[in-house]
């Protein structure tokens, strides 16, 4: 890539981009209210997220850099997705995020197909989730897939470790070593996911959908999912 265009995909995978990430654990906060992922089990959690979750967003995620407009092939992954996403409150978080995505690269850049596949998505009531959104901005603006997919995942994973310096007794230094050892297994991961189709992938996370249904049942809340 182009020192420009590694620049203009840095700001999209910043965790800091104004779409709402930060309000969103995806089950996380379930369980750290629960003990059951705490500091000392924070890196093999998201290990396993990668491993299930990243996945099937990579896969997502080049599926929808393929094929580039909402129509045809990104419409079938956001189907997929919905129908994967089990949990009400992480399934509507992530449509939430890649609509809120797609707007804001749409300001940015001004380009119109996003436009159009934001339109296309409200004619049929549709879901735009966060990683294809995310692979369609990076076709559109001409960024290299591999690296498109590299930085989903990596804001995927700067998200999930934010929130868990909210939730729990984790400083800035040790949020930053997982951050980095998380670059080896976001690597492996993009890797793993040349070729494989969406047919093929799958996501089995049963404690992180079960804690996102309980979320709802918190007596206090820092998250909406």
């Amino acid at each position: 890539m182009t020192e420009l265009d590694l620049l203009r995909l840095l700001q999209l995978a910043d965790s800091a981009l104004p779409i709402g990430a930060a309000a969103h654990s995806f089950g996380l906060e379930t369980l750290t209210a629960e003990e059951v992922v705490g500091p000392a089990q924070l890196r093999a959690f998201i290990r396993d997220y990668l491993d299930e979750a990243g996945m099937l967003e990579a896969v997502a995620c080049r599926a929808a850099f393929a094929g580039a407009d909402f129509a045809g092939v990104n419409e079938d992954v956001n189907e997929v997705l919905s129908a994967t996403k089990q949990a009400r409150e992480s399934r509507v978080a992530s449509a939430a995020l890649g609509k809120r995505f797609l707007r804001l690269v749409f300001d940015v850049c001004g380009n119109r197909r996003l436009a159009e596949a934001l339109e296309t998505a409200e004619i049929r009531a549709g879901e735009i989730h966060s990683s294809p959104a995310f692979g369609l901005a990076g076709a559109v603006l001409g960024l290299d897939e591999e690296a498109v997919v590299a930085a989903c995942l990596r804001s995927m994973v700067a998200a999930m470790v934010s929130a868990a310096q909210r939730l729990l007794p984790l400083g800035q230094t040790a949020a930053s070593i997982l951050l980095w050892e998380s670059n080896v297994a976001i690597a492996s991961l993009v890797e793993r996911s040349r070729g494989v189709t969406l047919a093929d992938a799958c996501c089995f996370a049963p404690m992180l959908d079960c804690a996102s249904m309980r979320h709802p049942g918190l007596s206090t809340r820092l998250f909406i999912s």
